[in-house]
């Protein structure tokens, strides 16, 4: 299937020379050579070579004497070279040597290689199988009309849920095509966290049926779950099977802004292959492949030095000083005469303001991620580096291009 066999493969025209103002900059221990593995994808193997993986376009150079020059597959040697002061990556299909020496001189006998791969073989840019569930599932609606769908009532045999192989009771349903189904359960609305705008609703993908009976109530049969079925989910035509496209990672749209929303396996932190969904979509000119870095920061945080929560000395800080009982972050700014009428008076108090016990936590790069199916005002993006635990609610930048 399409979905099994997505391969990588480079447009020629991206087998230029580097084209960025930018240089690319290798890692400092990257390799001379590396071998292929099974379980590779473009992206860990870039990884070990550039400080962007994104920018393998800019040093990738094929070998045209051999078919499917633009192919890499397990088994194959990876060459790092210097070009004009640029780096070059190439695959080495020369095959096995041997060296030795003749005549004084040093001889290296090529023994060429014959191999017959399928296309399905070919490495991958990403790890598929983290991303193939979410490209027909689960649903993002740009309204609410996912409340108001056909939805479960009941089971034959009057259980409570349902699994795969179970029938289910939905009302209602009147036409016998389409005849495949999603069952989906509603979510949350998706609320952009600056703006508060709905930008759309989320439904989790519970399981796959067929249309046994038409009428109200309908019948299907489960086919494949992952969740179980229960009372109240919802019930709408499946989405066609999407064949897998290439994906070629490159910066999104520069000086975009956005933030993740939520996460789809449960939690609220994220991790290296979690999927998220950001509040970007096809109307800020999202696409798939767009690369975002996510950082940490701009929240307001206590100085705790200045409230008094470090360092605080009983010797110095005397209940004859305003320290001792306000603390550190709080200052006289005058005396005044409280006095609230004539015949009352009061003696003089403080008027004590709070100094500036806080401060901005700068911004920390945490980790890269890549849209891979877009909405018109959410994408789905996966989790492709994490150097520490990210959250819902970071920022999301492009990278420099």
């Amino acid at each position: 299937m399409a979905r099994r066999g997505l391969v990588l493969l480079f447009a020629a025209a991206l087998l230029v020379g580097v084209t960025a103002a930018q240089a690319v900059e290798l890692l400092p221990d990257a390799p001379n050579t590396y071998q292929v593995k099974t379980g590779d994808t473009l992206w860990s193997i870039a990884g070990r070579f550039l400080r962007d993986p994104w920018r393998w376009r800019d040093v990738w150079r094929s070998n045209s004497d051999v078919g499917n020059p633009d192919l890499i597959y397990p088994g194959d040697v990876l060459r790092l070279t210097m070009v004009d002061g640029r780096p070059r990556i190439s695959v080495d299909r020369s095959g096995a040597s041997d060296a030795g020496y003749q005549g004084g001189m040093r001889v290296v006998k090529l023994h060429p290689r014959v191999r017959v791969s399928s296309l399905k073989d070919a490495v991958p840019t990403i790890p598929i199988a983290y991303i193939g569930p979410f490209l027909t599932q689960p649903y993002v609606a740009e309204s609410d009309q996912v409340k108001r769908a056909p939805y479960v009532v009941g089971f034959p045999d009057e259980g409570i849920v349902a699994g795969i192989g179970d029938t289910v009771y939905v009302r209602r349903i009147d036409r016998a095509a389409p005849d495949r189904f999603q069952i989906l359960r509603p979510g949350d609305a998706l609320r952009d966290p600056k703006t508060n705008e709905v930008l759309g609703y989320e439904a989790t993908f519970v399981a796959n049926a067929a249309l046994e009976r038409v009428g109200d109530p309908a019948k299907l049969r489960v086919l494949r779950a992952e969740r179980e079925v229960a009372i109240g989910d919802r019930v709408i035509p499946a989405a066609l099977e999407e064949t897998l496209s290439n994906f070629y990672p490159r910066p999104g749209p520069a000086g975009l802004r956005g933030q993740i929303l939520s996460v789809l396996n449960g939690v609220s932190q994220v991790g290296q292959y979690d999927v998220v969904v950001i509040n970007l979509g096809t109307r800020e000119k999202l696409e798939s492949g767009h690369i975002f870095e996510i950082y940490q920061g701009g929240n307001k945080e206590q100085d705790l030095v200045r409230r008094g929560g470090y360092n605080w000395n009983w010797k110095e800080e005397t209940p004859l000083s305003g320290a001792f009982w306000f603390g550190n972050d709080w200052t006289t700014r005058r005396w005044r005469a409280n006095e609230p009428d004539a015949n009352t008076p009061l003696p003089p108090t403080t008027d004590m303001r709070r100094t500036r016990s806080t401060f901005i936590h700068p911004f920390e790069r945490s980790g890269v991620l890549m849209v891979f199916r877009t909405f018109e005002r959410v994408s789905f993006a996966i989790i492709l580096d994490a150097t520490r635990p990210m959250r819902i609610n970071d920022k999301i930048a492009p990278p420099p291009a």
